[in-house]
């Protein structure tokens, strides 16, 4: 029998050293082949990252292991000498979940990945080591690798980012990677390619793979094999489709269960009702930023994020904005807020354009539109009582009473689940979905109109996302409200939201109700889309069909004619000449294609018209 590559046998791992430590992994054992690709799923707290940093040997107080053995390649790495460690990072490398923050942002991206290569690898020349280094981005499918070598973190999108992370752990030829939740922060397309990428790297460089992952429909796509964490033990192992069709442990079941259907038993979200109030209007909404050029002495370049937006979101609806990294999303976020204002075209409120707001009227347009954001950590301040942080908005708006303030916000707090002897604690201690609840509570002590939900869910584990959606229906119904998602994750789209745009490079190519976009997408790019989901159904769209390489072209230099044709698998003549525009296909429901017809179009691919949704 073939010797396991990484093998933990009975370990703990706890927090201090008293015999009142909280353990977090209680008698953990698994083991992992050469080449193999193991899974570990759980909830925030089950003990994953203490697991994979645990593996890693990466402990730092107050976490001690108490008990168990860690073998790699037959040694036990926590009996290691100092200089036998430094000897086995080249073995072992970690890529963790944070890949905007994972590197100097002061120093360019090649250059910090060499640094790490010539110091785990002595010996190795600088002109060897970038040779080394771009030929991996390039395995990576980094586009044009040579020129991105030079370009610092924030140049690079959050997908390219994490595939640069990925051969920062690769330099080295390790035979364990261990990845701790890395498609988490990346939208579906590039969280497919990182995926398969993973695959690839088993059979290319020899590579087994420890998975860590909040979803499970993450790890089926990746994973021969599955763990199942539930407060630092492992509950079952079973085999991927095994577990997935025949889950044993209750947990496991939940987790199951809790994983959204899109195509199969889900209940469609209402569909989009055109006869109520418009309370947020686009017009032709555009936002370009000048960027100096690197070269010459002068001259800027123009970055057009947002390309001539135009829908119009009615009251009561659960509105999604989705779309690749870098397509817009953030930006038109933004404008919606009015934290920016559009370099031309119109956003209205209530029929107002927002630009025109001043003073009073500007402080009302806060009040009725409010952000929950992505970061459940560090949207918070740390060093702020929970009150405190709730009372802020209302006594900005004028609220001077202290004890109708404090019975505002105790009354939010219980609405959003928050227990009132919260009401004076700080919020150090608290789970990613207590917190996350903060933030909507701090979003609707206000009472507003609408809601825009930045990425809210994508950093909490499947369970949380599950309270937290239940908790967004519960408050629509009750404060009739608006809710505009921001999201790369479709599967939340399809329970949530009954209204769908899709962007893609700062434009809109597909606004349609739920229904017919999950089942009848007009546009190949949704399609793209969709075939990237991860699912634990069969999949209406094949991933070999419409999944896309690569990245989208650079909003500096956007192409004549349809700005997708690169990547599209159906791309024609025209498509080269002609921006093609969004065209109706049936009531409020549009796509911008030039194999999009019209419903009076009978036959042939006559002219595409303009139809402003």
């Amino acid at each position: 029998m073939t010797r396991p590559l990484l093998a933990l046998t009975n370990v703990t791992i706890a927090a201090g050293r008293s015999a009142t430590a909280k353990v977090l992994l209680d008698g953990v054992s698994l083991s992992l082949a050469p080449r193999e690709i193991v899974g570990v799923v759980g909830a925030s707290g089950s003990g994953k990252t203490v697991l994979s940093k645990a593996v890693v040997n990466w402990l730092e107080p107050p976490l001690t292991k108490r008990s168990g053995e860690v073998l790699f390649e037959g040694q036990d790495i926590y009996a290691m000498s100092g200089a036998d460690m430094r000897a086995l990072r080249q073995r072992i490398s970690y890529v963790g979940a944070n890949p905007m923050g994972a590197l100097d942002p002061t120093l360019p991206v090649g250059a910090q990945i060499v640094e790490k290569m010539r110091a785990v690898v002595p010996g190795v020349s600088r002109r060897t080591a970038e040779s080394r280094v771009i030929e991996l981005l390039d395995a990576v499918r980094i586009p044009s690798a040579r020129n991105r070598f030079h370009d610092y973190p924030a140049q690079f999108s959050g997908g390219m980012m994490q595939r640069a992370l990925i051969v920062d752990a690769l330099v080295t030829n390790p035979a364990l990677l261990v990845a701790d939740n890395v498609t988490q922060p990346l939208d579906v397309t590039v969280a497919a390619q990182v995926i398969r990428l993973m695959k690839e790297l088993t059979t290319s460089f020899d590579t087994a793979v420890l998975f860590v992952s909040s979803s499970l429909p993450v790890a089926r796509e990746a994973c021969t094999r599955i763990l199942v964490m539930e407060e630092g033990r492992i509950v079952e192992e079973q085999s991927t489709e095994d577990l997935v069709e025949r889950p044993v442990y209750p947990y496991t079941r939940e987790l199951v269960r809790q994983t959204p259907k899109i195509w199969g038993e889900a209940v469609p979200a209402p569909r989009h009702d055109d006869q109520r109030e418009v309370v947020l209007s686009l017009r032709d909404a555009s936002q370009s930023y000048k960027v100096r050029k690197k070269t010459g002495f002068g001259g800027v370049n123009l970055v057009r994020a947002v390309r001539n937006v135009t829908f119009d979101i009615r009251r009561g609806d659960s509105f999604a904005i989705v779309g690749e990294s870098g397509c817009g999303k953030s930006t038109l976020m933004r404008l919606l807020c009015r934290l920016e204002l559009p370099s031309s075209g119109q956003i209205l409120c209530a029929g107002k354009d927002i630009a025109a707001l001043r003073g009073r009227s500007l402080l009302e347009f806060r009040g009725k539109l409010q952000m929950v954001l992505q970061d459940p950590f560090g949207s918070l301040p740390p060093r702020t009582a929970v009150g405190r942080m709730l009372e802020g908005p209302l006594r900005t708006h004028g609220w001077r009473d202290d004890a109708r303030i404090r019975e505002r916000v105790l009354k939010v707090m219980g609405e959003v689940g928050l227990p009132a002897e919260l009401y004076g604690e700080l919020p150090l201690g608290l789970s990613a979905g207590q917190r996350q609840r903060i933030n909507v509570a701090r979003a609707l002590v206000l009472e507003p109109e609408i809601l825009i939900m930045d990425e809210t869910l994508s950093a909490l584990d499947q369970a949380e996302q599950f309270k937290l959606l239940d908790l967004f229906e519960k408050l629509q119904k009750e404060y009739d409200l608006t809710y505009i998602f921001i999201s790369h994750d479709l599967a939340m789209v399809r329970k949530a939201c009954n209204r769908v745009a899709v962007m893609y490079l700062g434009e809109v190519f597909e606004l349609a109700d739920n229904e017919r976009l999950f089942f009848d997408p007009g546009h190949p790019y949704t399609k793209a889309l969709l075939s990237a989901m991860p699912t634990l159904e069969p999949r209406r769209y094949r991933p070999e069909e419409c999944l896309l390489e690569g990245e989208p072209p650079s909003p500096l230099d956007i192409p004549v004619g349809c700005s997708f044709r690169s990547r599209c698998p159906q791309a024609m003549n025209r498509c080269g000449r002609l921006q093609p525009s969004l065209t109706v296909r049936e009531r409020q429901d549009f796509a911008a294609c030039h194999l999009v017809l019209p419903p009076s179009a009978s036959g042939g691919l006559g002219e595409v018209g303009t139809t402003a949704p």
